[in-house]
């Protein structure tokens, strides 16, 4: 199954988190990283009343594997713990985030996993370096990625030459 990974940092060297997650899925014997996007400085989306937070480090992976969508996330939990991750509050700031985006052409709904992911449409540090990867795909349930990514914003995204 091909599946497209969403990849974000903003605390502890985002640029060193990102690269040391790949190099963790490289090391997965049941993922095959196929190719990975180049890396974008994003701004945080930070709750009304929150404190601000970093600029955030994003990129997307494609991978493919034999595991169910549970068990890829259960793997990305286990990568992001293993980077210090700490689920303290929605949206907080974080050494890494790994989120399946796209599993296959497959739409997912349960108690943990919602894919395609729920925000990626709205999410321009996703669909830019998705699009760099992806191309013309079909976004289950959104439509073609070509015309959802013409569509967004750019604003406050920046293409970095750091992979």
């Amino acid at each position: 199954m091909k599946c497209y990974i969403g990849l974000g940092s903003n605390l502890s060297e985002p640029l060193v988190q990102l690269q040391n997650a790949l190099d963790s899925i490289k090391k997965e014997p049941e993922l095959q990283l196929l190719k990975v996007s180049s890396f974008y400085q994003s701004k945080a989306l930070v709750l009304p009343d929150a404190p601000p937070q970093n600029d955030y480090i994003n990129a997307v992976a494609l991978v493919e594997t034999n595991l169910s969508a549970e068990q890829l996330l259960q793997m990305l939990h286990k990568i992001e713990a293993s980077q210090g991750r700490e689920r303290n509050e929605k949206w907080g700031a974080r050494t890494l985030d790994l989120d399946i985006l796209l599993y296959g052409k497959f739409k997912v709904q349960t108690d943990k996993l919602i894919i395609p992911h729920t925000q990626l449409q709205y999410r321009n540090f996703v669909i830019h370096p998705l699009f760099e990867i992806a191309g013309a795909i079909d976004i289950p349930g959104l439509g073609d990625l070509p015309s959802i990514a013409a569509k967004m914003s750019w604003d406050g995204l920046k293409k970095l030459n750091n992979n």
